[in-house]
């Protein structure tokens, strides 16, 4: 498979030096587990930011970790100049932070507009609300025609852009991807990140968690690799690329 979205003139114009996201030593443990192991990196705003490594490696407990969802320590974790340490996970939503987990989790029971919709809760219904779902719906067409189908009945690729659309209802500063291709063709591997390149370049931030490494690459100008909890190697999307360990681990050549 080939996934080649590359950064765009405009992508690098809609950058800030200023750090959006700042973490300082994080550490998260699972009782006498310490999955995460003093963890520091910054993702400037309107960047792409990635984290690979593989199962185990801590990827998924530091972004639930950042999204207040389990309990860490930090030095400091700073979003936007708040301190997500100190905040609630209920409020991170409204800094502007979005998430899709991994696996989606759609509500199969309720349509894909009442899915949408929820994305949306803490905002009334007016016309801005009409306007992020058309735009919603202008990324990803086939929620629109689907809008009253349950999203139970939508095939894996769908729900996921169904999760992705569902996040963007808050219109989020940052976007946080746990997994996004995991299980899905190469087709649509190639056609959601494609999606994710069109948000970037309108300066929207994305964090990603990817075991497929071509993917992040693709869509981000930064990643660390995590091993057992700690950052090994940190450098640009290019260099890694190229890295002769990272070739042969995660890309297999």
């Amino acid at each position: 498979m080939s996934v080649d979205v590359r950064v765009t003139a405009a992508q690098e114009q809609s950058r800030s030096d200023a750090p959006l996201l700042s973490v300082d030593g994080l550490d998260v443990w699972y009782g006498h587990i310490h999955a995460v192991r003093g963890i520091s990196f910054e993702v400037p705003a309107g960047s792409g930011f990635g984290i690979i490594g593989a199962n185990g490696a801590g990827k998924t407990s530091t972004l639930r970790a950042l999204l207040g969802l389990i309990k860490f320590r930090a030095n400091s974790v700073t979003f936007d100049g708040v301190r997500l340490d100190r905040t609630k996970a209920h409020k991170i939503v409204e800094l502007g932070i979005g998430y899709v987990p991994e696996g989606r989790h759609v509500f199969s029971g309720l349509s894909v507009k009442k899915n949408l919709m929820l994305g949306a809760f803490r905002t009334r219904w007016n016309s801005d609300l009409d306007r992020r779902l058309e735009r919603v719906y202008s990324l990803f067409p086939i929620l629109e025609q689907f809008e009253k189908r349950l999203a139970g009945a939508l095939s894996g690729g769908q729900q996921q852009m169904l999760a992705i659309g569902r996040a963007l209802m808050s219109e989020p500063k940052l976007l946080v991807l746990d997994e996004p291709s995991m299980g899905l063709s190469p087709v649509l591997v190639q056609d959601i990140a494609a999606r994710l390149a069109e948000l970037q370049a309108t300066g929207l931030t994305l964090l990603l968690v990817e075991q497929n490494a071509q993917v992040t690459f693709s869509l981000t100008q930064e990643c660390l690799v995590l091993e057992t909890g700690r950052v090994v190697k940190r450098a640009s999307s290019e260099l890694l690329r190229e890295d002769p360990d990272v070739r042969r681990i995660y890309l297999g050549i």
